[in-house]
């Protein structure tokens, strides 16, 4: 039963933009509300490591290697989330992951092409 859903991966050219996104379908809308959530990426053959997160309200952190090219946000009443991605480079390639505490999506891949 999926619990998180990301869409909108695909592949870019390096110095061109993306927006990922996750939604929250199961969640019930006060609960989606309290939750921190995170976007998480894996490259190939590399640990899984955080990109960005989101509290509700909507405080947000951010990598170092994505601040000031990366936002994260949300949409309380949609369940969603998105990370809208600028300014990509061919390392940030990988696949993207939507969480909030144990729980994970499928990710989606998103590529960046040099």
């Amino acid at each position: 039963q999926v619990q998180l859903m990301e869409s909108g991966g695909g592949l870019v050219q390096a110095g061109g933009s993306l927006r990922v996104s996750c939604k929250a379908p199961r969640d019930i809308l006060s609960v989606f509300n309290s939750y921190v959530m995170n976007w998480y990426r894996q490259a190939p053959g590399k640990q899984r490591e955080f990109v960005a997160s989101i509290t509700s309200p909507h405080t947000t952190n951010y990598a170092d290697s994505v601040k000031c090219r990366f936002i994260i946000s949300r949409d309380n009443s949609r369940k969603m989330i998105w990370l809208q991605m600028s300014g990509l480079k061919p390392e940030d390639t990988g696949v993207y992951y939507c969480n909030r505490k144990a729980v994970w999506g499928q990710g989606t891949q998103v590529t960046v092409s040099s």
